[in-house]
């Protein structure tokens, strides 16, 4: 068996715990569309969810559309790019205008866009105001603006150079 295969493995038995009903739902992490789709032809159970880096430096929109038609939930991991996008002018601008910080621009930019987010936090200043984001609402017209960020910037490791 090929390297790659093994988390096919893993796959087959998280399908068991799930049709033993030992768990409620099953999932992935760092799954590109053809990591999706390779693991789908040889399943029964679709994944939950995809638990992948996703902001407005990389939003992954072939993935979000996939895992939107499949009824895969997109969980976002580092959603606020580790503070990277604090200074960018465009979310500044749009902040703003609502009075809020800029994680919580991008934070509202998940919710829109039904991307699970959970950012880290031990301040609970900080936590406060990551729950501060449902008083707002981003226009079709902010939502681009902050799409338009995307440069498939990284700031961890493409799961295409990871061995599964």
């Amino acid at each position: 068996m090929a390297r790659q295969d093994k988390y096919k493995d893993t796959w087959k038995a998280l399908e068991r715990l799930y049709e033993e009903g030992s768990v409620r739902a099953i999932g992935v992490s760092n799954f590109h569309v053809h990591h999706l789709k390779d693991l789908m032809k040889d399943s029964h159970v679709v994944p939950a969810v995809n638990q992948v880096e996703l902001h407005p430096s990389l939003i992954q929109q072939e993935l979000q559309d996939f895992c939107g038609a499949q009824n895969i939930q997109l969980e976002a991991w580092s959603p606020l790019m580790r503070g990277k996008l604090n200074d960018n002018t465009t979310i500044l601008g749009i902040a703003q205008k609502y009075g809020k910080t800029p994680a919580q621009i991008i934070l509202r930019w998940d919710i829109q866009n039904k991307i699970v987010t959970i950012p880290k936090s031990v301040t609970p200043s900080r936590i406060r105001e990551n729950a501060g984001i449902f008083d707002f609402v981003l226009t079709p017209d902010e939502l681009k603006q902050i799409d338009s960020l995307n440069g498939n910037k990284r700031i961890g490791t493409d799961p295409d150079k990871l061995i599964f």
